[in-house]
């Protein structure tokens, strides 16, 4: 037997030609040749992928600049046996650990769900005799049968059947069950055109078949798509980017900072190494937000919350601010911008056009004639084409639990919910002309035909096809007043300009006949018909997708479509819904013919993409983020898998998608609707925005704790704040009061501003004078207070102590200045909106009031009790800094 070559046309051979290829037989193998196949190309498995154990998980989460620092200094108060700061340290950063092992998430498992979705057993001719075995063991010449419902087990080159239609959609996009045959095609004919070839992990919806196994296992088109998934890697979000690089930053400054006041502090003031090593590691710990993570965590954890509510399941929390960052957005069409539900929208007779309301296959809505609505027993020639589509026909339609739901093709679920909606006696009809005989489907001859008789020996032939194939068999027309010579060019006229605008034309036509035969051959579909008119079906476009499309617009984000439906269809669709000018898509062989710079060009200026491969998707991915883009991906196919993983913001559709689909994706869609993405697009800049709220709360505290630290060695005297007080600000009063920021509601034009540009950094202008402006007060304050008290004959743990209490409270002040970075927070109107604030404060005011006069506090933290008299000059130095912000803020406006 010859090698398997590694990518062989297979479509392009004929069915003997394969058959010798792999010396196999109408027979099939024999138990010899398929036990030796299977010890030399494997098992009909994919391999597993390599995952991270959960303590490497764990471990990885140290790996960071800020923790590091960290370590250090608890490492170093450990060598001076200062257990207690050591031991709050390293509190503190286990804790933080801890929550980042529970948040990761689970990339590995969307290669166990491609791996779930080959078949389980199947059925093979071996030795001349039909076995079920199991799947896993089939190799590569076997002959395996197939039949309705059956889950296609490898990939196969088709021999033979009759009738076979297998959904495809997982694989390739394409909506509709597609008819297959047996004949040899084009060696450059497409995936989703090899018509004699059946893919692994497909359905089997309609037919028999028999077909010879090609590929098996990591070889199969499934196969090479879990590969394509395996090296995708896992992106970083710009979120992490930023905070990465800001840590990098911090870090570098801490150390530079701490040093110098280490070295500023020995040979200039004169203290010892180990107390100028204590303040450098209180300088550290200041300097250091601790509680940032928790803060960012909680936030993205509420904004997933929220998401939820609005059905959208995030599955890793940073992709949730990846969502605000999106500039572009490509969207898969079936299911996510469309219904994935065909809809008849236009019916032609002769003598009119006719408008089709409603969509799916729920029968509400109606026909019009322009805006006169038109029913069954008004319009002769609608009548007898409405009976035909009804009664050729082998759907049904059944109403269970409040929703209609199909049984059997789509394209007959359309035209039976045609027939309801015109109001159509089915079940009247279907007794006066019962169905005697039928000629299904099959795309060699691209029409249906059934055959009925009337009780009185009359037989009536129904036709639903293609329209090129019924007008060549053709000879009249029905017309309002009669028969007419059929008018071919109109036909073909009134067929090109529905098929222009995106829907898929089917033609209709009777034959009457006198005799009382029984049976249908096809010589009584040959010639002599009466075409009725035309149906133009489509997958309509979800009225809600096109709102949804115009606000991400209005963002200024770009919404870009791939799919692998026909191009025609594909710009039709797009058209409707605002993406693309309605008549260009690039399909899937244009996208072979361009190299990566010619594409990265490409996608600047076209927006629908059509015949979409997944190594197209993978391409189109790349080419948009070569272009500094932060991408979204739809999908809900297995073929959508790897760029789902490669987008910056992989979205699967929860209802119709596959299991590999939503593993791979990070967030999950579970109304398949693409206006659930535009609101999530919405909650992710407001995620954003609070965030960055947060953090610039936060980092004016580390700032003025970092210089209290410095100002307190300047002017020689003892630390105002020990490094475990310093934390208990940091991870007690900071995160308690951030954590309301997390809670803020979205402002007001968020989705009428554009995207943040994907190089941005957290840090700005207002960022960093904003930060020293406050950090300057959080010094300012809190310092006078403490050298007041030290100079009035306080002790050094009472002066501590209001030293904290005026930071604390300073921060309190600054909570409500932060809600709104631009506009004063001198109005009621900062007291509304968010309770969870005013909650927080009071949180804040009772963890204080604790720290400052528990026992057991006291001997932990070294504060004391301030008398009441000392609380009206704490409260003074939070409304001062309140009063000097809101200044400061006003200067700004002007």
């Amino acid at each position: 037997m010859k090698p398997a070559t590694p990518d062989p046309h297979w479509h392009a051979e004929d069915s003997a030609q394969v058959m010798q290829y792999w010396q196999s037989s109408d027979d099939g193998l024999n138990r010899q040749a398929a036990a030796q196949r299977l010890e030399r190309y494997g098992r009909n498995s994919l391999p597993q992928a390599a995952t991270k154990s959960l303590w490497l998980r764990f471990l990885l989460q140290f790996h960071n600049l800020l923790i590091y620092v960290l370590l250090a200094a608890a490492l170093g108060t450990l060598l001076l046996a200062d257990y207690v700061d050591s031991a709050v340290i390293f509190g503190v950063v286990l804790i933080n650990a801890v929550i980042g092992t529970l948040q990761e998430g689970r990339a590995e498992s969307a290669l166990a769900a491609i791996r779930n979705m080959l078949a389980l057993q199947a059925t093979v001719i071996r030795d001349g005799e039909r076995h079920d075995i199991d799947a896993s063991t089939l190799v590569p010449g076997d002959i395996v049968l197939l039949q309705s419902g059956d889950k296609v087990p490898a990939d196969l080159r088709l021999l033979d059947g009759r009738s076979l239609r297998v959904d495809e959609a997982a694989l390739t996009g394409e909506s509709l069950p597609v008819s297959k045959d047996f004949a040899a095609l084009p060696a450059a004919t497409p995936l989703a055109e090899r018509r004699n070839m059946a893919y692994a992990g497909t359905l089997v919806s309609y037919g028999q078949a028999r077909g010879m196994v090609i590929a098996t296992g990591r070889d199969t088109e499934l196969g090479r798509i879990n590969a394509m998934l395996d090296q995708v890697g896992d992106n970083v979000t710009p979120l992490m980017r930023q905070l990465d690089q800001f840590a990098r930053w911090l870090t570098g400054a801490t150390l530079l900072v701490a040093s110098a006041t280490l070295l500023l502090g020995v040979y200039w003031r004169g203290h010892s190494w180990a107390d100028m090593f204590m303040a450098g590691v209180g300088l550290a710990v200041a300097a250091i937000p601790e509680g940032l993570p928790a803060i960012v965590t909680i936030t993205l954890a509420i904004g997933v919350e929220r998401m939820a509510r609005q059905r959208a399941i995030m599955r890793k929390l940073p992709a949730v601010e990846t969502l605000g960052a999106v500039t572009v957005i490509c969207s898969d069409k079936t299911g996510t911008l469309t219904c994935n539900e065909m809809t008849a929208g236009r019916v032609v007779t002769r003598e009119c056009q006719l408008r089709v309301s409603g969509v799916g296959y729920a029968p509400e809505g109606g026909l019009f004639r322009g805006e006169a609505p038109l029913h069954y027993g008004q319009h002769a020639p609608l009548d007898a084409l409405l009976r035909a589509a009804a009664l050729c026909n082998d759907a049904s339609l059944q109403h269970v639990a409040g929703q209609w739901q199909l049984s059997g093709d789509p394209t007959e679920g359309a035209l039976l919910t045609l027939a309801h909606k015109a109001q159509l006696p089915l079940a009247s009809l279907q007794h006066s002309l019962p169905r005697q005989d039928a000629i299904p489907f099959e795309s060699e001859h691209r029409f249906m035909a059934t055959l009925h008789h009337d009780h009185d020996g009359h037989r009536l032939i129904l036709l639903k096809g293609a329209p090129e194939v019924l007008l060549a068999r053709a000879s009249h027309q029905q017309q309002e007043h009669g028969i007419a010579d059929l008018e071919a060019a109109f036909w073909q006229q009134q067929a090109q300009a529905l098929a222009a605008d995106g829907y898929r034309v089917l033609a209709i036509a009777e034959r009457r006949q006198a005799h009382c035969s029984s049976e249908l051959d096809f010589a009584d579909t040959e010639d002599q018909l009466l075409l009725l008119g035309l149906v133009g079906l489509i997958d309509p476009p979800r009225e809600e997708a096109a709102q949804a499309v115009a606000l991400c617009q209005s963002a200024g984000i770009r919404i870009k479509m791939i799919t692998g439906d026909h191009a025609g269809t594909a710009a039709a669709i797009g058209g409707r819904l605002g993406i693309g000018d309605g008549r260009r898509a690039l399909s899937g062989s244009d996208i072979d013919a361009l190299d990566d710079a010619a594409l990265a060009l490409a996608v600047r200026d076209i927006d629908v993409f059509a015949r979409a491969s997944p190594e197209h998707k993978l391409r189109l991915i790349a080419a948009l983020k070569q272009n500094g883009e932060v991408v979204a991906m739809t999908g809900d196919g297995v073929n959508d898998a790897p760029a789902l993983k490669q987008a910056d913001v992989g979205v699967a559709m929860g209802g119709k998608g596959t299991e590999a689909a939503k593993e791979a994706a990070e967030m999950v869609i579970t109304d398949d609707n693409f206006a659930t993405l535009a609101l999530a697009v919405r909650e992710g800049r407001t995620v954003y925005d609070n965030l960055k709220k947060a953090i610039l709360f936060i980092l004016p505290t580390n700032v003025g704790q970092a210089l209290i630290i410095i100002a307190a060695i300047l002017f020689g005297v003892a630390l105002p704040i020990s490094p475990v007080q310093i934390l208990w600000v940091n991870m007690v009063s900071a995160v308690t009061l951030a954590l309301a920021f997390a809670f803020e509601p979205t402002e007001h034009g968020v989705m009428r501003r554009p995207p943040r540009p994907p190089q941005a950094g957290l840090i700005d202008a207002l960022f960093v004078w904003r930060l020293a402006f406050v950090g300057a007060l959080m010094v300012a304050l809190p310092f006078a207070l403490y050298l007041w008290a030290l100079d009035g004959g306080h002790s050094q743990a009472l002066a501590s102590t209001l030293a904290v209490n005026s930071m604390v409270a300073i921060e309190i002040a600054y909570l409500f200045n932060s809600r709104h970075q631009h506009s004063s927070a001198l109005t009621l109107r900062v007291l509304g909106g968010n309770r969870i604030a005013l909650w927080c404060v009071a949180i804040l005011i009772v963890l204080q009031l604790a720290f400052s006069y528990l026992p057991w506090l006291h001997a932990l933290f070294g504060t004391a009790s301030p008398a009441l008299s000392h609380w009206g000059l704490i409260a003074a130095s939070g409304v001062l800094a309140f009063l000097l912000i809101e200044a400061e803020k006003a200067l700004l406006r002007r």
